[in-house]
């Protein structure tokens, strides 16, 4: 069920009047029910699969609450590799079994192993870190063990964050899912409000973009080197407009709710480094991949060798996690380089005192880094991506026909407006001030013009959010 369709407003309809009618387990139970309901309308055969999750990492929490010291280890351990391997099966097992048939046939060996060819769950990456971190923190002592079945599967399952995050953590949300918060009218026009912004950002931002962004990508041998580095720029704000956008209705719809689940995105066009962009992007996702793997395998505590190769691996896994194609572990591995070429460079030029020019050359150099290696994300494959590099480095002229220059000035425009209201929000918050507007007449004006941009420019082709596919 898409939040960009009719469907979606029937069912919200429907939930939150309930939603805020009960209480107690009622309302529980009532939210783990809609959410099975809102994951099942894409197939409902995926729902056996959510569940078993959901029981692997409930039992898990139970044992380790109850198991003496010398077990609590052994159960963490299988209950993570549970998770793993229903995510192995699902989305690498034919990834890798096809890789090991090309490796052979370089040298000589013809292979064929049978390809399992299962239809990829949406959101299995997503509830599978939800469990596991929540075993983990048991294990670790930062979260309580959940003993109320129905309200550990509504936290795994919980509508808003079920298929493409953010990765909200059972420390964060399953406290706050013991109270039961009234209606309260202030907190909803809040949520709605950032749910407009979101559907602003899918609608107007990314949609457009997308539509100039898949006729490029589609058509790399014909398109020209002009096209592929406007597509390139394009799909750097449509993803991002993407992805944002659904993090922000799924927040929104959070606060409607009474949940808090944090920030997933700040601004991150504006990071003046690497470290500073992986704090601002996917930001559920970065906390994740920083506390369950980069610190366990000791961060940057060992040494420059041992911060780098723990860098490459965080970041390896990190691009596998988006998919299972080469081209997503070049993006991370991407990431990686850049990561530890600053670190050098930190080493080596101090950070000296701030200043806008200096700031600003920083914020360009990290845009055009991450830039490029979105090239690798968006191809289909790392053919596709050295072609889109080639043509773009050379010139190439292309045999497609550019597509309407106006819809191009229109995208710069679109971008031109986001990445304004960005530089203003930073300003402001650098500067101590509230980023939003705080009168509430103008907060009014400022949604009441984003609902009319999204009427006259947004585009309603009910296209799946790019985080869907992860």
């Amino acid at each position: 069920m898409l939040f960009n369709s009719l469907t979606f407003l029937a069912f919200a309809t429907v939930y939150f009047p309930v939603h805020f009618a009960v209480r107690g387990n009622i309302r529980i139970a009532w939210a783990m029910v809609a959410s099975y309901f809102f994951y099942g309308w894409w197939d409902w055969r995926f729902l056996p699969l959510i569940m078993l999750s959901t029981a692997i990492n409930y039992a898990a929490g139970l044992l380790i609450g109850n198991a003496r010291p010398q077990w609590r280890k052994t159960i963490v351990c299988i209950a993570v590799t549970c998770n793993l391997g229903i995510l192995a099966l699902f989305k690498y097992f034919d990834f890798f079994i096809a890789s090991l048939q090309i490796a052979f046939a370089s040298i000589g060996l013809l292979v064929s192993p049978g390809l399992l060819n299962l239809v990829l769950p949406i959101g299995i990456s997503f509830y599978t870190f939800h469990g596991i971190s929540y075993v983990i923190d048991v294990y670790s002592g930062s979260c309580r063990t959940e003993r109320n079945p129905l309200r550990f599967a509504a936290y795994i399952a919980l509508f808003p964050q079920l298929v493409a995050g953010p990765i909200v953590r059972a420390s964060r949300l399953l406290p706050q899912m013991i109270i039961d918060q009234p209606f309260d009218l202030k907190r909803v026009l809040r949520g709605i409000e950032l749910v407009i912004i979101g559907f602003a950002l899918k609608l107007i931002v990314a949609d457009n973009l997308a539509a100039f962004v898949d006729a490029s990508f589609s058509n790399v041998t014909d398109s020209s080197g002009a096209a592929l580095a406007l597509a390139t720029l394009f799909f750097t704000f449509q993803i991002y407009g993407d992805f944002a956008g659904y993090s922000l209705i799924a927040i929104g719809l959070g606060v409607v709710m009474g949940y808090d689940f944090g920030e997933n995105f700040r601004r991150p066009y504006l990071a003046t480094s690497f470290s500073d962009f992986w704090q601002r992007w996917h930001i559920s996702l970065s906390s994740w991949l920083r506390d369950y793997l980069y610190i366990p395998l000791g961060g940057n505590r060992s040494g420059g060798l041992l911060t780098a190769r723990n860098l490459f691996i965080v970041m390896f896994l990190g691009g596998l996690w988006h998919g299972a194609n080469w081209t997503f572990v070049i993006w991370g591995l991407l990431h990686a380089t850049y990561l530890v070429l600053q670190r050098g460079a930190d080493g080596v030029f101090p950070a000296s005192r701030r200043h806008w020019v200096s700031d600003a050359a920083q914020i360009i150099a990290v845009f055009l880094a991450v830039n490029f290696a979105w090239i690798f994300f968006r191809s289909q494959s790392l053919a596709d991506a050295l072609l889109v590099i080639r043509k773009i480095a050379t010139g190439d002229d292309g045999t497609a026909a550019l597509a309407d220059r106006l819809a191009i000035v229109r995208n710069l425009l679109i971008i031109c407006a986001l990445m304004g209201m960005e530089i203003i929000a930073e300003y402001r918050q650098r500067r101590g001030l509230p980023a939003r507007f705080m009168n509430p007449w103008l907060r009014a004006i400022f949604l009441l013009v984003l609902l009319w941009l999204i009427a006259s420019f947004g585009a309603f082709e009910g296209s799946e959010f790019v985080y869907f596919q992860f």
